[in-house]
């Protein structure tokens, strides 16, 4: 059934996806599960350099996916960024992966066991599934992928139904390496929900609540799951920090691509000693940020992609004020040519009881709370069910470090917000309700997509069935 996509900037339903059945992710898992032999038995090197090529096939085809991005996400600078930084994305795996599944498998060593050794030897998961959102629709569906292919699986890709346009013609970058076993279908819900059941592996980034929906669905299926989920990061601004300088970080790291970001800063804590001075430059800056709707190619807040949160950000925005909070910029949606807007909001007063402090909010809000002591910021910040990210800023890297390692939360930014989004190479465990499985970054990023089989060698006389015979004289 052909379902209508929305436009983000102008409102319009202008596109339309059919999406696929389950049987024909059936059909389709069955066919790459053939290509995946062969891609499986290739050497390291030899899936590295097509995945070289796949990577130069998108870059040729930047055009058309950044074209398509701009139009799902209604932001093109961001757009752009995605498609140049997916390409070298590829580059980047390929240039890694042979060495590092080499020192994962290893030489045959002598085992515990006289006259036997062992050696261990990868074997990929043939088809992995990855369902992606609409946020970084481009990046966010490979980011999975790319390693999982290094690694020597066949690849389906599910990205949303919010921002389908962009998978055409990436499909036809695709096209042009066909050795390179990935497909990235059209299609709903239903369709991930099949998709988990095609499948030997589920990658999903997401909310919390779908989450939750496709763990439940993979251990029905017995396959393992990477969930990378939601997050309310927190930032703590301490007394010796300059709040000129913390409110400029602060507001970067809260409202870049709209605050549509799993890492975004969605509260802030900062010391008594320097909160006036904090709340002033923070609430300038927010004022002088521009919407794009005249102009794409000008502004720095861009409408939200999927109209549903502008109607769930506003929604805690009111809460929030009818719970005594004060809005001091920002803080109604505006409707633009069809597109929904929210300037940089600046909330004070605010409570842990309220939705904006308690929920992910995925928008360009940013709640201020005025701390007293560390343990008080420390507590506050540990509050409620994420643990994806947070942020110290202080006069010193060691002053921040000394705070952030009290953080329940698996990547701290430290002296700076959001550094999630731009540092690849660091280990990283999703805490709370942020997430299950192993990192995507650095060496799990691959691994996680192997299995490890043992090889046991006896190199010395096997014994026979009367050595374990009980012996009826002791």
């Amino acid at each position: 059934m052909e379902l209508l996509i929305r436009n983000p900037r102008t409102g319009a339903l202008d596109y339309a996806i059919d999406p696929l059945d389950a049987g024909a992710i059936a059909a389709l898992a069955s066919d790459l599960r053939t290509r995946q032999r062969h891609w499986a038995a290739l050497s390291p090197h030899q899936r590295a350099k097509m995945l070289q090529a796949l990577g130069a096939a998108i870059a040729q085809h930047a055009g058309a996916i950044g074209t398509a991005l701009t139009i799902d996400t209604g932001r093109r600078a961001i757009s752009y960024i995605e498609v140049e930084g997916t390409a070298r994305t590829f580059d980047r795996w390929a240039s890694l992966a042979p060495d590092l599944i080499a020192s994962a498998t290893g030489e045959a060593r002598p085992s515990a066991t006289p006259g036997v050794t062992v050696s261990t030897r990868l074997v990929p998961y043939p088809l992995v599934g990855v369902i992606s959102p609409w946020n970084f629709p481009l990046t966010l569906a490979l980011i999975d992928a790319i390693p999982a292919l290094a690694a020597g699986c066949a690849v389906i890709v599910k990205p949303s139904e919010v921002t389908p346009r962009f998978i055409r013609p990436l499909m036809a970058a695709i096209a042009e390496v066909p050795e390179v076993p990935l497909v990235v279908i059209e299609g709903d819900g239903a369709t991930g929900a099949a998709l988990v059941n095609a499948v030997d592996y589920i990658a999903f980034t997401g909310s919390v609540a779908t989450g939750r929906k496709v763990s439940a669905a993979a251990a029905a299926a017995f396959i393992p799951a990477s969930l990378e989920l939601g997050g309310k990061d927190p930032m703590i601004v301490l007394a010796s920090a300059d709040p000129a300088w913390a409110a400029q970080v602060a507001l970067r790291a809260s409202i870049v691509n709209t605050g549509q970001a799993c890492q975004s800063i969605e509260r802030v804590y900062v010391a008594r000693q320097i909160a006036e001075p904090f709340l002033s430059a923070l609430v300038a800056g927010a004022q002088a940020v521009r919407l794009n709707a005249e102009d794409i190619g000008s502004g720095e807040i861009g409408p939200f992609i999927f109209v549903r949160q502008a109607e769930i950000v506003q929604a805690q925005i009111d809460d929030a004020v009818a719970k005594g909070a004060t809005v001091l910029a920002g803080g109604t949606v505006e409707i633009v040519g069809g597109g929904h807007y929210l300037r940089p909001t600046v909330l004070i007063g605010v409570t842990p009881d309220m939705a904006i402090m308690a929920e992910e909010t995925f928008g360009p809000v940013i709640p201020v709370t005025v701390f007293d002591t560390i343990d008080q910021a420390v507590g506050l910040a540990n509050g409620g069910v994420f643990g994806l990210s947070a942020a110290v800023l202080a006069r010193s890297p060691e002053e921040a470090e000394a705070v952030a390692i009290r953080l329940n939360a698996g990547a701290i930014s430290i002296n700076d917000g959001s550094l999630t989004a731009m540092v690849w190479d660091a280990e990283k465990s999703s805490f709370g309700a942020s997430g299950l499985g192993p990192s995507r970054m650095g060496d799990s990023g691959l691994l996680r997509f192997v299995r490890k089989q043992a090889l046991l060698r006896q190199t010395g006389t096997a014994l026979p069935i009367q050595a374990y015979a009980e012996d009826a004289r002791r």
